[in-house]
């Protein structure tokens, strides 16, 4: 997996706000890149169903893969 496939997310220490590492992209984040599960498994992308948050940073790493590898 290299640098740009990575999804993040928020986590929250007292009033901090940091971002780390996800398990994948969430479904709002994937269906706003226009894209499907099925889609982006077969590009190699994690999917994590369980994710109800959307980040603009991970749609933005999703619409760049599509540039780099059309569906």
């Amino acid at each position: 997996m290299n640098g740009k496939t990575i999804p993040l997310s928020k986590r929250r220490k007292g009033i901090v706000l940091y971002w780390r590492r996800a398990r994948g992209f969430s479904l709002g984040e994937l269906k706003e890149a226009g894209l499907t599960v099925d889609q982006a498994r077969r590009l190699g992308l994690a999917v994590d169903l369980r994710r109800k948050s959307k980040h603009e940073e991970n749609v933005k790493r999703l619409r760049d893969i599509l540039r780099v590898k059309p569906a």
